[in-house]
């Protein structure tokens, strides 16, 4: 496997790695894609204060996060499809995360279901769950995680209905139906021999596994997009946590939250922690960025749960940036999929000690020995 000298490099692996329908899945955003873009901009703009003649000698990166103490400020964020960029992707993800000491978060609509990524690893994960109009497949969903020994559950509140991402009709993964977007995908497939065998071949059943029961024969992608526009609940609202909390006793994560004020709702509604977040400038573009939204939600309610963040984030810097701002860990999205692709298990693995250096040398450089010592004033105020 071609080691990349830094995270971001594995995006060009998978751009040659992926069949464009997938590449593009993981890579665009919704609409103009003007959230995405501000969303790795604004992170960019933050600036560190650089400090000397500090004893950096000894740094330590661990901290705690619901419960367990964890190597880095890092867990890998639900992402779907994921396991069709490499073998039973989320198995080696998860195992990838477990050797690291951080979680890993299993999507709702993975490739691999809940008790394959549990039979793969020995450390408890986190599942992510969307609200669903058929509650009792919910409640199914979340007694499998249970029994699997999910230790967290993050509900992801910012798609009842989903975007547009014009990239996926572009590329033939959503936009071509019946049997020409099947000879599409199976074309571009072919073109690129190393992932039709690892995956194409080799990876199969090719299906989303935990929601395969309620899809039955009907395996497509473009019935997993029908069933997800059809099924998605937009009536869901902040009563339905009720219903969450009814089956789910373990720490409870809200991701996608956005604004102040359904920061607050979160807290008092009794959640344990939130994922500022845009869903990767995938859902409703022209919003602010996860870097512009968390300081004031930090401030809001930063006392009352845990404030995780993501959106751009692409570095061990990029991390020490979002921990300055308030958070208190930071979900890689898409820079653990891009690896995941470039390099399956060991690709996912090699992003995670780039990160964890490049994490080591900023804290080196802002004088700060601790994670809990990574505040606002890491920060310096740019003229202009």
């Amino acid at each position: 496997m071609k080691r990349a000298a830094s995270a971001l490099d594995y995006r060009e692996l998978a751009r040659r790695r992926l069949p464009p329908f997938l590449f593009e899945y993981i890579d665009g955003g919704s609409y103009a894609e003007v959230t995405l873009r501000r969303n790795i901009a604004d992170l960019e703009d933050v600036a560190l204060r650089q400090r000397v003649l500090t004893d950096v000698s000894a740094l330590d990166l661990t901290t705690e996060l619901f419960g367990r103490r964890l190597k880095l400020p890092v867990a890998l964020a639900p992402v779907g499809l994921a396991g069709m960029n490499a073998r039973r992707g989320e198995v080696q993800a998860a195992r990838a995360a477990e050797a690291a000491g951080i979680p890993f978060c299993l999507s709702t609509v993975s490739a691999c279901p809940i008790d394959e990524v549990a039979k793969g690893t020995n450390t408890p994960f986190w599942f992510q769950l969307y609200m669903i109009r058929d509650r009792g497949f919910m409640r199914e969903l979340m007694a499998q995680a249970k029994a699997a020994g999910c230790s967290t559950l993050v509900f992801t509140v910012d798609m009842p209905v989903p975007g547009s991402r014009y990239r996926d009709y572009h590329s033939g993964l959503a936009g071509a139906p019946g049997i020409g977007g099947a000879i599409r995908r199976t074309w571009q497939g072919a073109m690129h021999p190393r992932w039709a065998w690892d995956v194409g071949i080799c990876g199969r059943p090719h299906q989303l596994g935990n929601v395969a029961p309620v899809l039955g024969k009907n395996t497509g992608l473009e019935d997993f997009f029908a069933w997800m526009r059809n099924n998605f609940d937009p009536t869901v609202t902040w009563r339905d946590l009720d219903f969450i909390r009814e089956n789910w006793d373990g720490p409870l994560i809200i991701k996608g939250i956005l604004d102040v004020e359904d920061a607050k709702a979160a807290a008092a509604l009794g959640a344990d922690g939130i994922v500022v977040s845009n869903h990767g400038g995938r859902q409703l573009d022209g919003v602010p960025s996860s870097t512009r939204a968390l300081p004031p939600i930090v401030d809001a309610v930063g006392g009352k749960l845990t404030v995780l963040a993501d959106g751009g984030v692409r570095s061990g810097l990029d991390v020490v940036r979002m921990l300055a701002l308030g958070a208190q860990g930071v979900l890689l999205g898409r820079a653990w999929v891009y690896a995941l692709a470039g390099g399956g298990q060991a690709g996912v693995s090699h992003m995670l000690a780039l990160v964890e250096a490049e994490i080591r040398v900023a804290m080196a450089l802002t004088g700060r020995t601790k994670i809990s010592d990574i505040d606002p004033t890491c920060l310096v105020k740019l003229d202009g």
